[in-house]
């Protein structure tokens, strides 16, 4: 089924379009009640039986899109039944790259990462520990194409303390400074108004667009904590939220068109100077 999917749906960009998702799965945990923090919560640490399932249904909707972006995905521990969750999902919806960060390796237990789902081949992946109190918490960044119209892509998870989450911004904002068609997707762990107050962040990367969806929880969404953040070069043509898909997040998707100079780049064309 993986190589009919990547065929079937493989970005050709001949219209300058992409489609990106975010999703923090939690695990592949079925979460549709605050109660169920409590009484499911031995699923972090436990196997469940409905959990490739669960896999298999999420990597169907994930199918559709280019390029995926993950966080609370285990990377092949115990409580997921050895079952490396990013290479599973690359595997069922037809994505030939992939990519594991493991953020919090507690060995046989859990591996705690965030992962990066690709129909494009990335040019170079770099993998940022991203500074708090408390180590777990980082970010991928994936180069698509050569030279200054490029498309950079960051995957982020961020930590729940303000304090922490201010000095991943700066991390995060010297990072995007320097670059001119970029995107950071992932949960944030903070609203569109918190983010704007973070000036420094504010003017390295126009949060744009303004107003992503109410993401969390996933069961009566009141708060927009997962985010698809882009340059002032890229152009958001929609933004929506999927149906609920067992996590306490739902998913965040973006229709995106490049501009020329990046579409040939990322297609391995020489841009005329």
């Amino acid at each position: 089924m993986g190589s009919s999917l990547a065929e079937a749906r493989w970005p050709t960009l001949e219209d300058g379009h992409l489609k990106l998702l975010t999703f923090n799965l939690q695990v592949g945990i079925q979460t549709s009640a605050y109660h169920h923090y409590l009484t499911r919560s031995w699923q972090h640490l436990l196997p469940h039986p409905q959990r490739l399932k669960r896999l298999d249904m999420i990597g169907e909707v994930l199918s559709r899109f280019d390029v995926v972006g993950l966080q609370e995905v285990d990377g092949g521990s115990f409580r997921s039944s050895r079952v490396n969750q990013i290479e599973y999902l690359a595997s069922h919806a037809g994505f030939p790259h992939h990519f594991q960060q493991l953020n919090r390796n507690l060995g046989q237990l859990a591996q705690h990462s965030n992962g990066l789902l690709s129909k494009l081949a990335p040019r170079s992946i770099e993998e940022h520990s991203l500074p708090g109190p408390m180590p777990g918490r980082g970010a991928i960044h994936a180069r698509f194409g050569d030279g200054p119209d490029a498309l950079h892509l960051f995957v982020a998870h961020l930590a729940l303390s303000h304090r922490a989450r201010v000095r991943q911004l700066d991390y995060l904002s010297e990072l995007v400074q320097p670059l001119r068609h970029v995107v950071v997707m992932g949960d944030l762990n903070c609203t569109p108004d918190q983010l704007h107050a973070h000036e420094r962040f504010r003017n390295s990367l126009p949060l744009h667009p303004v107003r992503p969806p109410l993401s969390y929880p996933s069961w009566q969404p009141r708060r927009a904590l997962d985010h698809i953040l882009l340059s002032d070069s890229l152009q958001a043509d929609r933004v929506e939220v999927l149906e609920h898909l067992f996590s306490d997040h739902l998913p965040v998707a973006i229709d995106i068109r490049v501009p020329d100079a990046c579409r040939e780049t990322l297609l391995g064309h020489d841009t005329p100077a």
